[in-house]
């Protein structure tokens, strides 16, 4: 599969975030600047409430005691005061403003709430009559009453400020654990070989998703008949094929025995050697088959070096008839917890392959070595080796090297590849001689639990 190449948060995880990022920002500014108005104007009309709270304090203060009206009321910095101020002719020794601290006043101003501008300085300013019909004026600086309200309006707006980058981080978080069930199935599924057709579980799934999860278990176990029918076929076609092809070769070894002219002996060699042949490529086709049909082989510890004498074992007639000297280098052991057909099967093809493709009078080694987390097996050989660029190839059924000069069914590898693949191992070629790109060295890394 290919999920795992290109990341969920490229598509849907990434245009719901954006798409839900610049929904909550949005609202978010509608919000804060609503908040921002009704806060400056919940605070202007407070800041004139306090001019009208002055005013009655005024009043109340005339009726018990007399006097000139000059009150103000000063705060810690220069702009909180509040003037109180009589209306009437000022007299030029008094000055204005900030100098006398009287404003120019008109004494006609109605009385009521109003803005003006006075000395070129804006002021707010609430006239208010006594009962006794005294006339006055309470005033404050505007520029201060817009500053304050300035404040109280932004502090009103700082949590929407704070709080909102909060929760988008919050948003993509949680958008990211929502999808993260989705990202861990497509890792799991591209995780899988191509043999592993097991359904999908559907419970770490969302309930959006399981009508696709039930799609992709019906696909699995369409694809998964369709894999079961080939591998009958084939196991059949090459089991029914072995009978004809022994009574065929029975046939030419009794037609060898008779008394006949060179030249047809030597076509009955041929057509022998084409027999043994084929049913050489029928015993590698019911491998294959059951290579790849074997999904719950029994597994057992196997030990190594026993495995490797018995592959020795079996084709030790082979390597004697082409003088090859083969053996076992070193004498350690390990014990791998796999099935024991399958770790037959896997040296067999390889011993095999090394045999058939190393010249005559040639060598081939088996070993292993202890790493870390694994256990690696080797065989080489003396032989031409396979090129860099061919040995992706080498591994496809049916495709055999050009040149080699060797009769095969090209599945050997094929067959290797296929049990590596379901015992969770790695195979890997390269030359035993890399300076003279000469012999072929096949490892093969199978994980080993540590002790416990």
């Amino acid at each position: 599969m290919d999920g795992g190449q290109e990341p969920l948060a490229g598509s849907v995880q990434r245009r719901l975030s954006l798409t839900l990022a610049l929904a909550i920002a949005a609202m978010a500014v509608v919000a804060g600047a609503l908040s921002f108005l009704a806060a400056y104007d919940e605070t202007r009309e407070l800041q004139d409430d306090v001019l009208r709270r002055v005013a009655q304090l005024v009043e109340l203060q005339r009726r018990v005691a007399a006097g000139p009206l000059d009150l103000h009321i000063q705060g810690d910095e220069d702009d909180t005061r509040v003037i109180v101020q009589g209306l009437g002719a000022i007299a030029p020794a008094q000055g204005h403003g900030a100098q006398g601290g009287h404003l120019p006043l008109p004494a006609t101003l109605p009385d009521g709430l109003r803005s003006l501008e006075l000395d070129g300085e804006p002021y707010r300013v609430l006239v208010r009559t006594t009962a006794a019909g005294e006339r006055f004026a309470v005033a404050q600086d505007s520029r201060l009453r817009r500053e304050l309200a300035r404040y109280g309006a932004l502090r009103t707006v700082l949590p929407f400020l704070l709080l909102v980058p909060a929760l988008l981080l919050v948003l993509a978080r949680l958008v990211r654990e929502l999808f993260r069930p989705i990202t861990d199935l497509a890792q799991e599924v591209d995780a899988r070989s191509e043999h592993d057709l097991h359904p999908i579980a559907y419970a770490p799934v969302p309930a959006e998703v399981r009508p696709f999860v039930r799609a992709i278990n019906r696909l699995l176990a369409r694809v998964g008949k369709s894999m079961d029918a080939q591998r009958r076929f084939v196991a059949d076609a090459a089991h029914e094929l072995r009978s004809p092809l022994t009574a065929m070769s029975l046939q030419a070894q009794r037609l060898a025995e008779a008394d006949m002219p060179a030249e047809a002996r030597e076509r009955l060699a041929t057509l022998r050697q084409g027999i043994e042949r084929g049913r050489g490529l029928l015993d590698q086709l019911l491998s294959l088959a059951k290579a790849q049909a074997a999904g719950d082989a029994p597994r057992a510890p196997v030990s190594v070096q026993a495995m490797f004498r018995r592959v020795l074992e079996d084709l030790m007639p082979l390597a004697e008839a082409r003088h090859i000297d083969i053996g076992v280098e070193g004498a350690q052991d390990a014990w791998l917890d796999v099935s024991e057909l399958d770790l037959f099967t896997l040296l067999r093809n390889l011993v095999d392959n090394a045999i058939r493709y190393t010249p005559e009078g040639g060598r081939v080694d088996l070993s292993l070595a202890h790493m870390p987390g694994k256990v690696e097996l080797r065989v080489q050989d003396t032989g031409p080796g396979i090129a860099p660029a061919e040995r992706e190839r080498v591994f496809d059924p049916f495709y055999r090297v050009l040149g080699s000069g060797q009769l095969g069914s090209g599945l050997g590898l094929a067959i290797v590849q296929t049990i590596a693949t379901r015992l969770g191992a790695q195979v890997r070629l390269g030359y035993v001689d890399e300076a003279a790109q000469a012999g072929l060295s096949v490892a093969i890394s199978i994980p080993v639990e540590p002790p416990r």
